[in-house]
């Protein structure tokens, strides 16, 4: 927690002298008391001493007191705030190796799990891309609130073809700000963001990934990444016209994917278990779906001092037939 004016918890010395008087005031009544009885007789007028009960009040009413001064210096709290109106693109490796099996039941169908879970949790008011790409990228669906349709469109079978991650980044980075709109001053257009999953560098294409993610940066769309795959992954497939079936040795290669998502300041992600892809799934969701920003909670501070203090005058009133 943070201040919006700390100097004003200087306030807070003020808590030793509310103690030194109630001390005084107790005194004071106690002397009083003595005053205008006589010892003998006090056993037949109280029914009994009060004990401990009697420092109840005060002791809430003193929490009260510096609930309500720290709430003078108007305290600021960090909490996770879900964005409003923003739009994430996914971007998804549909290239031959792809169709590995080291990620069961394959790369391709592991990344439509996750992209199924990611999408399921999005709230509402979000809108989510999808794009395609192996030696050319395609924009399978533009932004929309459609889950059903965007899962509809997820291919289930990779092309043996080659990957343009960097025009993948491109496209994916351009259908995202189109969505969200410029900028103008003092009304930021809404948070844009790419989710790329892939199992390794580029191939083919016209645009580096260095290159695109440098865009990416400058247009402020983060794009997190997924390596999806192990470096020992092997794809076995028929040579048509044959009985031949060919062994291929494809390794993620995550170099490309770590470098796109640290230029424009997005994730990276390794994923290569069921376990794993929960857990990109579920940080996922935190990072791209919410903020974190300082909320001024003055109200509430303020009204939890005002709590504590008609609780401690409800209960000197019902036992002590005085207000503090």
């Amino acid at each position: 927690m943070s201040f919006a004016s700390p100097w004003l918890l200087l306030t807070l010395l003020l808590v030793p002298l509310a103690i030194a008087g109630y001390v005084l005031v107790e005194r004071r009544r106690g002397r009083q008391a003595e005053a205008w009885s006589t010892p003998a007789l006090v056993p037949n007028m109280v029914e009994g001493r009060p004990g401990r009960r009697r420092y109840v009040p005060a002791a809430l009413f003193l929490v009260g007191l510096v609930l309500l001064l720290v709430g003078f210096a108007r305290p600021e709290a960090t909490m996770d705030v879900t964005r409003e109106g923003a739009t994430v693109v996914i971007a998804v490796d549909i290239s031959g190796s792809m169709d590995t099996k080291d990620v069961e039941p394959t790369r391709l169908l592991a990344a439509r799990r996750l992209v199924t879970e990611f999408v399921e949790e999005l709230p509402d008011k979000y809108r989510v891309g999808l794009v395609t790409f192996s030696d050319h990228t395609t924009v399978r669906v533009t932004p929309t609130y459609d889950r059903d349709h965007l899962l509809r469109a997820f291919p289930r079978k990779a092309q043996e073809l080659g990957t343009a991650l960097g025009d993948a980044v491109g496209t994916s980075v351009t259908v995202a700000s189109r969505a969200v709109g410029k900028s103008t001053p003092g009304q930021p257009h809404p948070p844009a963001a790419v989710l790329l999953i892939s199992d390794g560098t580029q191939t083919v294409g016209e645009t580096q990934p260095a290159t695109a993610a440098a865009r990416a940066r400058e247009l402020e769309v983060p794009v997190s990444t997924v390596v999806l795959g192990t470096p020992n992954g092997v794809l076995e497939r028929e040579v048509p016209g044959t009985d031949y079936t060919e062994r291929l040795q494809v390794p993620v290669d995550p170099e490309a994917l770590k470098t796109i998502a640290d230029t424009s300041r997005g994730t990276f992600y390794e994923a290569a278990t069921a376990d794993q892809l929960s857990r990109v799934h579920e940080d996922l969701g935190s990072r791209l779906v919410q903020d974190r920003k300082r909320r001024e909670v003055t109200v509430v501070v303020t009204a939890a001092a005002l709590g504590f203090i008609l609780v401690a005058a409800a209960f000197s009133a019902a036992w002590f037939r005085r207000l503090v």
